[in-house]
C-alpha cells in the first residue's frame, strides 16, 4: 500500500461512514422494510430434481382464509437472465422444473404463516424425468475426453439451446503453438486436479419488497449487488417501460457474488404487488439461499505444464470441465475464466486452454469471488510446486524469476500495466523466515506458498456498449453539505466510505460534511454492479471527475473575492486559504457561496469508461482489465502425518492494490478474503444427495472459533 503523507484522508483509517448505524442496528435491510397493507410471498418450490410440470391447480390455496392472490409461471412466461446468452430462467417455472427448489407457484398473504400454509395447498402434478447430477452425467458419450458432441436422449436434456446435449458452453483456444512448447521444454508433467464447489452464505439472505402505485410505476427494494441489471430484467419480464419500474438496492448484509444475478423472486414480489395493489414482501429463507446458490462452480481440470530447467513456462494447456448447475447465470463468463487469467502472473509462450460447462440438475453455479478463477489458479500454484520439487528449486525463487513485467501483453492479448507480485512475494518470505524455514522446520510442521491474480473491474460491460461504466453526480448545498450519487451498492465491503473519502479529499474538507446516496434508479446515475474488485477503481474515477470542477469552481471564486491568483489557493480541513500558508483562511462554506453566486447551482457530473482492450477472437471480452492486482501468501501448517490432521498456524499476506483509500478497509478486506479462502481450502464443499442439496447440515464455512 503507498501511501503520501500531503493527504487529508486518503491512505488513513477511518470507520466507515455507516459503520455506527450497522452497530446499532439503525440500518435498514430489505427484510426491516414494513409498508402498509404489506403483504407477504412465498414460493412453492419443487422437490424433484428434473420433471415436466403436467398441472398446477391454485384453487384451494386461493380459497384458503388470508390468501390474497396466486400465481404460476404461466402469468409470467418471459424468460430472463443475467448475460444477453443465457436468457434461460423463469420466474416459476412454465413447463418442467431442473433442479430440486426451482419454484412452480407463489401465494401472497396477510402474513407469512398463511403463506406457508396456502403452499401445501397448491396441487402439482409432475412427470418425473431422468436426472443429470454430475460432470460425468453431463458428459454422456464423450470418448476419452475428446470434445465430441455427446448423444443425450431428449427427456434427459436440460435445456435446448445447449451447445449439444447437456453442454451449455464449449471453449477451445490457442495461443502460440502448444506441442512446439512441450517439445522445448526439459520437463513434462500431466496432473488431474478436482476443485468442489461451495456456496457463498452471507450474513443477510436475500430479501425483497416490491410496491404497485397509483401512477401504475413498480418499485423494488432488494438485497442485490446489481440493481442495473435487476432493472433491466424487470423491464424485459414485466413488459414495461423501464422508465416505469425504479431499483432501489438497500444495504447489503453480504454477498460475494451471490447477490449479482436477477433473481426470481424478485420478478415474483413485483408481479404480486401489480395484481393485489399492495405492497409485497419476501425473504427467503436460509434454505432457499441455498437454492438460489450461484456460488463456486466444482471444476475438474487436466493440466499439462512444459517447463525448462531455469523454471520458465514453455507450455501449458488446461482441459477444464464445469458443473453448472441447471441454469446459465454468469456461466458462459466463468468457462471463459478458467483460462483466461492463467496468463497475467507469469509469462507462457504458448497457451491452449479447452472447457466445458455442463448443465446439470442442481442448484446453478455463478460468481463468487473470483469468478472462475480460483479453480486453475489452485492448479498451476500446485503444480509449480511440484516443478520446484523436481527442480531443485526454492518454490519462491522459481516465481520470483519468471514474472509478467509491467506494462507487458499476454499471449492471449491482455495488457498487465503494472506487476507487484514480486516485492508481494519478498514481503511474505522475509516476514515468515520461508526460505529458511522451509528445509529446517521439524516433522510435521511446513510452510506453503502461494500466489494469485485478479481484476481490478471488468474491461467490457455484460451487455456491450460504448456507455461509461459508472457515473457519479454531485451537488454542494450553501451550508457546505455535498451530497454523492452513484448507482454503486455497499455490500459490507465500505464503498460508501470509500466514495466519501475521494470526494473528501477531492474537496478539501471533513468526512461529516459527505452523504452518500446510493443504487436507486430513479435518483443515481447508472452503474454496473459491485463485483470484479471493481467499484473503487471505477466509480472512484468517476467520482474524482465529477469533484475535481466543482473545486475549481469554488477556488475560482474565492480567488476572485480574495483577489489572489487560483492557482495559489488550497482547500483543506474545509477551509480556503493560500498555499504558502500566509493570511487568514475563509470557511468552505463562505467559498461554495460565492462559488453559487459566481456559477449558480453548484452540481457536477462525473463517469468512468475504462480502456478497451484485449484480442479480437471469439471470447476476448472475458479477461481485459483496466489494471491487475496480485497477491502472495505463506501458511505455516502442523500436520500429523498418521492420522492426516492439520491446521494452519499462521497466514502472511501482501497485496499489490496500488493506492489505499482507506487503510483499515483494505485490511479488513484481505483479512476476510484470507479467512474465506482458508474455509474453502480446508472444509467447505456443496454436497448433494439424490438431487437435493444438503449443505445446511453438511459442511459448511468455517465460525470464527475455527479461525486461526
Amino acid at each position: 500500500m503507498s501511501k503520501n503523507n500531503n493527504y487529508q484522508w486518503i491512505g488513513k483509517s477511518w470507520d466507515q461512514v455507516d459503520g455506527m448505524a450497522k452497530a446499532k442496528g439503525e440500518t435498514v435491510y430489505a427484510d426491516d422494510l414494513f409498508l402498509p397493507r404489506m403483504l407477504y410471498a412465498k414460493m412453492l418450490r419443487s422437490p424433484h430434481p428434473h420433471a415436466r410440470i403436467k398441472k398446477i391447480d391454485l384453487t384451494k390455496a386461493l380459497q384458503r382464509p388470508g390468501v390474497i392472490a396466486a400465481l404460476t409461471g404461466k402469468d409470467v412466461p418471459i424468460p430472463f437472465g443475467i448475460l444477453p446468452v443465457s436468457q434461460d430462467e423463469e420466474a416459476l417455472c412454465v413447463e418442467k422444473v431442473r433442479m430440486i427448489g426451482d419454484p412452480v407457484a407463489a401465494v401472497a398473504a396477510i402474513d407469512e404463516e398463511t403463506a406457508e400454509a396456502a403452499l401445501e395447498d397448491i396441487v402439482v402434478e409432475y412427470e418425473l424425468l431422468p436426472s443429470i447430477l454430475s460432470i460425468e452425467d453431463g458428459l454422456k458419450e464423450l470418448k476419452e475426453l475428446d470434445l465430441v458432441a455427446p448423444d443425450v436422449p431428449a427427456d434427459a436434456q436440460i435445456h435446448a439451446y445447449a451447445d449439444s446435449g447437456n453442454i451449455h458452453k464449449q471453449v477451445a483456444l490457442e495461443f502460440g503453438d502448444t506441442d512446439a512448447g512441450f517439445a522445448e521444454a526439459d520437463h513434462v508433467r500431466e496432473e488431474l486436479y478436482y476443485y468442489e464447489g461451495n456456496t457463498h452464505l452471507p450474513m443477510e439472505q436475500h430479501a425483497s419488497v416490491a410496491q404497485h402505485g397509483a401512477d401504475g410505476r413498480v418499485t423494488l427494494w432488494s438485497s442485490t449487488q446489481t440493481p442495473h441489471y435487476v432493472h433491466r430484467a424487470l423491464a424485459k419480464v414485466l413488459e414495461m417501460p423501464s422508465s416505469q419500474i425504479r431499483v432501489i438496492a438497500t444495504p447489503v448484509g453480504g454477498g460475494f457474488g451471490g447477490k449479482t444475478d436477477p433473481f426470481q423472486h424478485e420478478i415474483v414480489v413485483c408481479k404480486l404487488a401489480m395484481m393485489t395493489g399492495r405492497p409485497v414482501k419476501i425473504t427467503l429463507t436460509r434454505e432457499e439461499v441455498f437454492y438460489t446458490h450461484r456460488g463456486r462452480h466444482p471444476v475438474l481440470m487436466w493440466v499439462k505444464a512444459g517447463m525448462k530447467s531455469d523454471g520458465s513456462i514453455t507450455a501449458l494447456h488446461f482441459r477444464n470441465f464445469l458443473d453448472g448447475g441447471a441454469y446459465g447465470s454468469y456461466g458462459v463468463a466463468s468457462t471463459f475464466y478458467t483460462g483466461a487469467l492463467q496468463t497475467v502472473t507469469y509469462p507462457i509462450a504458448n497457451y491452449k486452454f479447452e472447457a466445458m460447462r455442463v448443465f446439470t440438475n442442481k442448484a446453478p453455479c455463478g460468481p463468487k469471488r473470483g469468478h472462475g478463477t480460483p479453480q486453475p489458479r489452485f492448479a498451476l500454484e500446485v503444480m509449480l510446486d511440484k516443478f520446484a520439487e523436481d527442480l531443485k528449486l526454492d518454490p519462491a525463487e522459481l516465481r520470483l524469476r519468471h514474472l509478467m513485467p509491467d506494462n507487458s501483453l499476454s499471449v492471449n492479448h491482455l495488457t498487465v500495466t503494472t506487476n507487484g507480485l514480486g516485492e508481494c512475494l519478498r514481503k511474505v518470505t522475509e516476514a515468515s523466515g520461508f526460505q529458511q524455514r522451509r528445509t529446517e522446520s521439524p516433522p510435521g510442521k511446513g510452510l506453503g506458498l502461494g500466489c494469485g491474480s485478479y481484476l481490478s473491474g471488468a474491461g467490457l460491460p455484460i451487455y456491450w456498449n460504448k456507455m461509461p461504466h459508472s457515473g457519479v453526480q454531485i451537488k454542494i448545498d450553501r451550508g457546505g453539505g455535498v451530497t454523492v450519487f452513484c448507482g454503486s451498492t455497499d455490500i459490507g465491503q465500505g464503498s460508501n466510505s470509500v466514495l466519501a473519502g475521494i470526494v473528501a479529499e477531492e474537496l478539501g474538507i471533513h468526512l461529516q460534511q459527505v452523504i452518500v446516496v446510493t443504487s436507486d434508479t430513479d435518483l443515481t446515475p447508472v452503474d454496473l454492479g459491485s463485483y470484479s474488485s471493481r467499484v473503487t477503481l471505477m466509480t472512484g474515477n468517476a467520482a474524482i471527475a465529477a469533484a475535481r470542477p466543482l473545486r475549481e469552481q469554488i477556488l475560482s471564486a474565492a480567488a476572485e473575492v480574495l483577489k489572489i491568483p487560483a492557482e495559489e489557493l488550497t482547500i483543506r480541513n474545509a477551509k480556503v486559504g493560500q498555499l504558502n500558508g500566509h493570511g487568514e483562511p475563509v470557511s468552505f462554506v463562505d467559498a461554495v457561496q460565492w462559488a453559487e453566486a459566481k456559477f449558480g447551482t453548484l452540481g457536477s457530473v462525473g463517469s468512468y469508461t475504462p480502456p478497451r482492450r484485449g484480442g479480437k477472437f471469439k471470447g476476448a471480452g472475458v479477461g481485459p482489465s483496466p489494471n491487475y492486482s496480485y497477491s502472495a501468501c505463506v501458511a505455516e501448517v502442523t500436520c500429523d502425518p498418521e492420522s492426516g490432521l492439520y491446521k494452519v498456524d499462521k497466514l502472511w499476506l501482501a497485496h499489490d492494490i496500488g493506492q489505499a483509500i482507506n487503510e483499515k478497509l483494505v485490511i479488513g478486506q484481505v483479512e476476510g478474503g484470507a479467512y474465506m479462502g482458508l474455509s474453502e481450502a480446508m472444509m467447505e464443499e456443496q454436497v448433494y444427495r439424490t438431487g437435493k442439496s444438503a449443505s445446511s447440515g453438511g459442511k459448511g464455512p468455517a465460525g470464527l472459533h475455527k479461525i486461526p
